[in-house]
């Protein structure tokens, strides 16, 4: 940078930018305003340092730099800038500007962002308020993204995951702020860093979430993957949150990501020839026990998903375990967040659970610690599953113990990170942490999960030395009838 500004000041100058909505726009709505504007800004400042360098190249030839530019990764027409949107905050119809704008981008850039701006109006009167108001806010918004310490140019900052890292916090604080429905569109850091650590994704493969929110834990594993050679799929069934994260694969340079916007259970959209795509690996954090999961259509699915048994009407956890060990491939791994409800719920939970065991399925059940996740202070659990699997054991995890206190929310911290993931891979029992399960094991306890039943944690209490306790009541009793006598004392010379 020409001059250093800190990842921490650029965060915190672009969280002041949310000032302009906060108290008039729910936060789970205005996260969409504040992340495309950014967004916009962060092409602009792009297309700012590759028009000086086409200058340069091209000696001023407006030709040639025309020419140059439609080869870009990226088109963005003047009229789209954020540098002409500034010009235009004045304006009276400036939300129509912006939509314009978005609108352009996307003609111009239909295989990246198709129709990702289709869920955001700037005009709007219901979320932005009638003209004036609306058009104080927008201004506002736009001079807010003014101040020099957002000036993403790389010439600049010299870093290129600079806005990928602040577009990630954003979400993060947007997540926190919207409480139960900040769930719904991010899973927290450190738990998608600990899945990708688990599943450790090598470079060739296929890596898919098919409830992929706003692209957080697609991120965390294209960033375990030690090359650039690695394809990204992912399905979201929210059109505001699909764009969100098709914007988030954009900024962090991902560029090859299929994300597709329908409901993976009622229309799985990554599809090959008829069938179901198979992936190496495969991580989600689905919603928990959703209601209206699509048992509907589960009784009549095209793919014979699931064929093992069709979870309950109320609770779709099975349903979205079942589709992802279904998309998996012959030596394909998965990982997903659960609530503890599918480690022993009964009925048809239970035979599907079971029939997963003995097809020797599942790796290992790990618990996590409450209050990690927003929206939720219930604690919840992580399933690892392989295909073609060496062992025959399951391992039991229980790592609920060990975090970070926090006000609204724990976290994992590294050390808990590396504990959890170096058991996993050693896979071996510790007392009090973890346990490795037999077959014989699991039939014995009816293929009930409850991680209690492997990993025993319970702390012997110190033993009391009843004499000393004994005595040390007398004494107590001795002293309390001294007192006593005492205050009879007092009060006869009082009187009483």
């Amino acid at each position: 940078m020409s001059q250093e500004i800190s990842q921490d000041k650029i965060n915190s100058v672009a969280w002041e930018a949310c000032n302009t909505f906060r108290g008039v726009v729910d936060a789970s709505e205005y996260k969409n305003y504040i992340l495309v504007f950014l967004f916009i800004k962060y092409l602009s400042d792009l297309r700012k340092d590759r028009m000086e360098q086409l200058q340069k190249e091209y000696n001023g030839n407006e030709e040639r730099i025309k020419r140059a530019l439609k080869r870009e990764r990226f088109v963005l027409p003047k009229h789209c800038t954020y540098d002409h949107i500034y010009s235009q905050r004045n304006e009276p119809n400036i939300g129509e500007v912006i939509n314009k704008a978005l609108h352009d981008i996307e003609e111009n850039n239909k295989e990246k962002l198709d129709g990702v701006f289709r869920n955001i109006d700037f005009n709007s009167t219901t979320a932005l308020g009638e003209t004036k108001d609306r058009n104080s806010r927008l201004k506002s918004l736009i001079e807010d993204f003014s101040d020099p310490v957002l000036d993403f140019r790389p010439s600049r900052t010299g870093k290129n995951d600079i806005i990928g890292d602040t577009y990630e916090f954003l979400i993060q604080n947007f997540a926190s702020d919207a409480g139960k429905k900040g769930g719904e569109f991010y899973t927290p850091s450190e738990v998608s860093e600990l899945m990708a650590l688990l599943l450790q994704p090598q470079s060739g493969e296929r890596l898919y979430d098919p409830t992929c929110g706003s692209g957080s834990l697609l991120i965390k594993l294209v960033q375990q993957v030690p090359d650039r050679n690695y394809s990204v799929y992912g399905q979201e069934s929210n059109g505001s949150t699909w764009a969100l994260c098709k914007m988030n694969m954009f900024l962090h340079d991902i560029d090859n990501a299929r994300i597709e916007w329908g409901d993976t259970i009622k229309n799985p959209k990554l599809t090959e020839d008829d069938k179901l795509m198979k992936f190496d690996v495969v991580a989600a954090n689905p919603p928990f026990s959703l209601k209206k999961w699509g048992v509907k259509e589960a009784e009549h699915d095209p793919f014979n998903r699931f064929w093992r048994g069709i979870p309950p009407k109320t609770k779709g956890d099975y349903g979205f375990i079942t589709h992802m060990v279904e998309s998996l491939n012959e030596h394909g791994r998965m990982v997903v967040v659960v609530p503890h409800g599918v480690l022993f719920r009964g009925s048809r939970e239970a035979k599907i659970r079971e029939q997963f065991i003995k097809e020797n399925l599942l790796d290992a059940v790990i618990g996590l610690p409450e209050q990690l996740f927003f929206g939720t202070g219930i604690p919840a659990a992580l399933l690892v599953f392989k295909k073609n699997r060496s062992r025959e054991n399951v391992l039991f995890i229980d790592a609920s113990r060990e975090y970070r206190d926090g006000k609204k929310q724990n976290k994992l911290r590294e050390q808990d990170l590396e504990k959890i993931s170096q058991t996993y891979r050693d896979y071996e029992t510790i007392d009090k942490y973890s346990y490795e399960a037999r077959p014989e094991e699991l039939e014995e306890n009816e293929y009930n999960l409850n991680i209690p039943r492997y990993v025993d944690t319970f702390e012997e209490e110190e033993e009391v030395d009843i004499p000393a306790v004994q005595n040390e009541i007398e004494l107590l009793e001795q002293e309390l009838a001294e007192v006593r006598s005492e205050m009879d004392e007092y009060l006869k010379e009082l009187g009483f």
